[in-house]
């Protein structure tokens, strides 16, 4: 397969840099805590991109960044070439559909009070202007594609296993 070089990277990241500040008393000097300093990486389209490292280098820190639930300090963060740390309404729309987290454990971001159903259907409420019956339709379909059945539709998040309930975070991203 060719691949086509006009085309921009997918996911560009910029000497992205997050930087907390720490006070240590009333009188004492601000200091800061270099979460992440200087990460650039390239992702081209159709390649994966793992963030594995030891605990407390930064994954966390650059995947909030990545889907921007936290604004980086310094650098630049690029998405099919648009620049994705301007605070635009309609870019802040793009980034919601296009980009989402799948926990390794999903069970504490997925609502106990809602059916798998509910949950599912959310992002297409927010997102869509689909009708309830095109909403479910889709839901189901999902579902079907991550491997799901169709009565776990009507079911609680606690009534699954945890890859059935990773599925379900797979189908709602």
């Amino acid at each position: 397969m060719k691949e086509n070089n006009s085309l921009p990277p997918f996911l560009k990241a910029v000497d992205l840099k997050k930087y907390y500040p720490v006070k240590k008393g009333m009188f004492a000097k601000p200091k800061t805590v270099k979460a992440l300093d200087g990460v650039s990486f390239t992702l081209e389209r159709g390649k994966t991109l793992a963030i594995v490292g030891e605990s407390g280098c930064g994954k966390s820190t650059l995947g909030r960044m990545l889907t921007m639930i936290e604004s980086p300090t310094e650098g630049e963060l690029f998405y099919n070439g648009q620049n994705f740390l301007v605070n635009d309404k309609e870019t802040a729309q793009l980034r919601r559909k296009k980009i989402q987290i799948v926990f390794q454990n999903p069970y504490s971001s997925l609502n106990p009070r809602k059916k798998v159903g509910s949950i599912l259907e959310e992002p297409l409420l927010i997102n869509t202007n689909l009708s309830a019956k095109e909403r479910k339709e889709k839901v189901l379909e999902m579902m079907a594609k991550v491997g799901l059945k169709p009565e776990f539709y009507d079911r609680y998040p606690h009534m699954f296993s945890g890859g059935q309930r990773q599925r379900i975070a797979i189908a709602r991203a």
